[in-house]
């Protein structure tokens, strides 16, 4: 029996609310699920939902099981934030409790996955801590030298060579060993959801992918030498694309997976696209880990009016992926509440 962790995330945020709907919704097959978090906030989630399930409250995680309508919470302490739906500093120190909870339990074998609900920069600053999101904390916390984000949809699927920095430092960071990682996380990454032997398409970084060094040199010094050298490796990578032109036919079904040189020029596209149902995970970690792809929504959060589609997708993703790439059951959908809005 799998056991899936699911981190609470923002207490101000549309997490617990998400967190709430999708657990409604959601029987995984062959998975227990459980959150880690603060049992008092969860219960205001399912009094703001008006759904009949019921707060239990664990102390092991041994404790968990199958109970129809009930939530099973791991409690952690934390001071709780003055007010909802805006960052705070108690909540920056809240969250990372959860995910080092989280981590602990991967990494100890006692949950097989994560599920990451959506938590604030600003809260994360606001407490001093220097990470700027799930990604980097998360490949701190197991170590993890080579990892990247990727996002997954039944559209389009995409990898980022990087991630959080500003768009001016991007081009420096585009080498060759920066790519021909990103392309051997991608092989990892579709493996794990059982697609062997990838067709992997990479973008450039420049408009019309450079034109052989006449818009930008970074094609001909770092990705056409990392996709050579990947190839004579048998991995099955073509390019580089014109961005403006590589997600149309990776949408189209040319392409498995999308080599992306830095975050909007994957993010964009893929939003557009999956803003709704896409999934975020961190590839390179020891450990399964998934997240709704969104964020924190404090504008409509505690409202009743978030859509839990993303996160039932990172849990019914988390449950089929296997860090040694073999893919395992899908969950299926319940009867489900009226949702009034969409994040």
């Amino acid at each position: 029996m799998k056991k899936i962790a699911i981190t609470m995330g923002e207490p101000g945020g549309v997490g617990p609310e998400i967190i709430v709907k999708a657990l409604s919704r959601l029987r995984v097959r062959g998975s227990i699920l459980v959150v880690l978090g603060n049992a008092g906030i969860m219960t205001d989630a399912v009094r703001l939902t008006g759904l009949p399930l019921k707060i239990r409250v664990i102390e092991n995680i041994r404790q968990v099981k199958h109970e129809q309508g009930i939530i099973h919470v791991l409690n952690i302490p934390s001071r709780l934030p003055a007010k909802k739906r805006a960052p705070s500093k108690s909540a920056g120190t809240a969250v990372v409790k959860y995910i080092q909870k989280a981590v602990k339990l991967a990494l100890n074998h006692d949950v097989n996955a994560i599920v990451t609900a959506p938590v604030s920069k600003e809260s994360l600053k606001m407490a001093g801590h220097p990470w700027p999101g799930h990604t980097e904390l998360l490949a701190e916390l197991t170590a993890a030298k080579e990892h990247a984000m990727m996002f997954v949809s039944d559209k389009l699927k995409l990898i980022l060579c990087t991630i959080h920095i500003p768009l001016k430092d991007v081009p420096k960071q585009i080498t060759r060993s920066v790519v021909t990682k990103t392309i051997h996380l991608a092989l990892k990454g579709a493996a794990m959801m059982g697609i062997h032997n990838p067709r992997i398409a990479v973008a450039g970084l420049n408009p019309h992918a450079g034109e052989s060094g006449i818009m930008g040199s970074e094609e001909v010094k770092a990705i056409v030498p990392a996709m050579k050298q990947a190839q004579a490796e048998g991995v099955h990578v073509s390019g580089p694309y014109p961005p403006d032109v590589v997600f149309y036919k990776a949408l189209k079904g040319a392409f498995d997976i999308v080599v992306c040189m830095y975050h909007d020029q994957g993010l964009i596209p893929f939003k557009m696209l999956s803003f709704e149902s896409g999934v975020n995970v961190t590839v390179g970690l020891p450990v399964i880990r998934t997240s709704p792809d969104h964020g924190t929504a404090f504008d409509i959060a505690w409202q009743n009016r978030a859509d839990p589609k993303s996160m039932i997708e990172a849990i019914k993703l988390a449950a089929r992926m296997e860090v040694g790439g073999k893919g395992i059951l899908v969950g299926t959908y319940c009867n489900k509440p009226k949702i009034t809005n969409n994040i």
